[in-house]
Formats: C-alpha cells, structure tokens, sequence
C-alpha cells in the first residue's frame, strides 16, 4: 500500500445539466398558438369580408332590382302614353331614336350581371332622363287631351244644334210642304153651270140642238170655273166622257191621253183644256167634242178634272129618235 505526504483527493459534486425538453415544448406550443391564432383571425377576417361582399351584392342586387323596375314603370308609362294618343306619334318618332338608344344602354347595364356601381349609376341617369322625357310627352298628352275634351264638347254642342237646326228645318219644311199642300188643295179650280148640249151641223152652217143620236155631229160641253186664291195664269182642265157602253172614249188623234189623279190613280181623259184663270173671277169654259164615229144611243157621261181632283160631273142621253127624226 503506498503512502504519500499528500492528502488524499476527495471527490467533488459537479453541476446539475440544463433540460431543454421543456423549453422547446414551450415554444412549439407557443408556435402552435400563434398560428391557430392567425389562422382564426385569418378566418374571421375572410369571413368579414366575404359578409361585406355578400352585403355589397346584395345591396347591388336590390339597387338593380329597384333600377329595373323603375325601367319597367317608365316602359309602361311609355307604352300607355303611346297608346293614349294617337295624335303624339309624329312626336314620338321624333324622339323614338333617341329613346330607342337610352332603353338599349339601360337594358345592356341591367342585363350586365358584373355592373359596377358607376354602370348602376348612368343607368338611374339614363332612367331620370327617360321618364322626364316622358313626363314631358305626358304633359302634350295631358294638354291634347284638354283640347280634344273641349273639341269634343264643342262638336257635340254643334251637333245638337245641327240636329236642332235639322229638326226645325224639318219641321219647318214639313210646315211648309203642309201649307203648300194646303194651298195646292185650295187652289184647285171649282166648276159650275155644266152643261152638254148635243148639236147637229146642218149643211147651211147652222146648228141645231137634237137629243137624236144619229143625227149628233158634236157634243158641245160648257161650265164655269173659279177659285178665290188660284194664281193667274193658264191651266189644264181634263174633260173624260164615258160611252153608253161604259167605256172611256179615247182618241189619241184628237188629242187623248192618260194623266194622274190624287185619288183614282191614273184614267183616260178625253180631251185637255187649257184655260187662263184670273184669281177671284169666274172664267167661262167651252168646247166642243167631235170624233170620227158615230154618237150611239145612250147615256154619256163626263168628268171634270184640275188639280189631279174632279170638280164637276154631268150627263146626256141620246135617243134613238123617230122614223122621220
């Protein structure tokens, strides 16, 4: 065993070592924190905006919904106006062009699905500009209209006194025709003192009166005629002799003929006489009937006719007469 002068060595304690772990878990979870914290503030700021967005799109949707229908009102505004009045449509095609261009800016905005704010906007512009042009359309309308209310009404109160005026012309013509009427009825001649006197011509130019009827040459016919109101001048009076057989004689070569009564329709005359009246006189008429046969025995009549009325009516009979008549 060695011994020595030193004194023994003692053995010493040496420092406890640094542990690590538990920093570096510290950090990784400090490092985890961190970036879950920034990934929710991340997303929370995502979903922040994307609410803004969702908001803005919706107000932009809104805006362009409320945009449209604006559009559509004054598209039905226009539409009605164009309808109202027919009389604005030069008018209208004056500015149809113009309109026409406004409507296709606004409707290519608003079919835009991407339009921006500033789009939205000159399509409200182009929407005030339309409608106030259709305000000042509606406002000729509004002024036609007053006129063509107060046309109307003037027309109507020309027709009613047209009508009137009609009316009264009517009446006053149907007056006038009746007094007319009146005074043609009136006018109509009256006949008197008829006579018919059957003559024989004797060959010394002599006439001799015979109720004989071979030996009448002629009928000699004479009656008065008058009226108070007829006017001056010369008219016809129809004479119509009826045979003893019943028959009307009618001679057209001696001037027969057919003319229109008022109440007998159409008859045979057999002669026409024309006489010069003066109102308020009494007019003597007279002629003498001859024909190209032979008188017959029998009954002659006549009828005096003016006016399409008869005034007078007479006979004669004529005999057959003697041996030596």
């Amino acid at each position: 065993m060695s011994t020595t002068n030193y004194p023994s060595a003692t053995p010493q304690s040496q420092p406890p070592r640094k542990d690590f772990k538990n920093l570096i878990i510290g950090l990784l979870a400090a490092g985890f924190l961190g970036t879950w914290g920034y990934l929710l503030y991340n997303n929370n700021k995502q979903e922040q905006i994307q609410q803004t967005q969702q908001t803005q799109i919706a107000k932009v949707t809104d805006e362009k919904g409320q945009i449209q229908k604006n559009f559509d009102d004054a598209l039905v505004r226009l539409d009605s106006l164009t309808g109202t009045n027919n009389k604005l449509q030069s008018e209208l095609n004056d500015r149809n062009s113009e309109i026409a261009k406004k409507k296709a800016e606004i409707r290519k905005i608003l079919n835009n699905k991407n339009a921006t704010a500033a789009e939205l906007a000159k399509a409200k512009s182009l929407i005030n500009d339309l409608n106030t042009k259709i305000t000042d359309l509606e406002a000729q309308v509004q002024n036609l209209t007053t006129a063509n209310t107060q046309l109307t009404a003037d027309k109507a109160q020309l027709t009613q006194d047209k009508e009137k005026l009609t009316t009264d012309l009517q009446t006053t013509t149907t007056a006038k025709q009746e007094l007319e009427k009146k005074v043609d009825i009136a006018s109509t001649l009256n006949a008197s003192n008829i006579m018919i006197t059957p003559v024989h011509d004797k060959k010394n130019g002599q006439e001799k009166v015979t109720t004989t009827a071979k030996r009448v040459d002629k009928l000699v016919i004479s009656f008065d005629v008058n009226n108070r109101i007829a006017q001056a001048g010369q008219t016809d009076i129809y004479v119509c002799i009826t045979g003893p057989d019943g028959q009307p004689i009618s001679v057209p070569a001696l001037g027969s003929g057919t003319f229109t009564t008022r109440e007998e329709g159409d008859k045979i005359y057999t002669a026409k006489v024309g006489v010069d009246i003066e109102a308020g006189k009494t007019k003597p008429v007279q002629f003498a009937w001859k024909q190209n046969t032979d008188f017959q025995k029998g009954v002659y009549k006549i009828a005096i006719y003016h006016n399409g009325f008869k005034i007078g009516e007479g006979s004669k009979e004529l005999k057959k007469g003697g041996l030596f008549s």
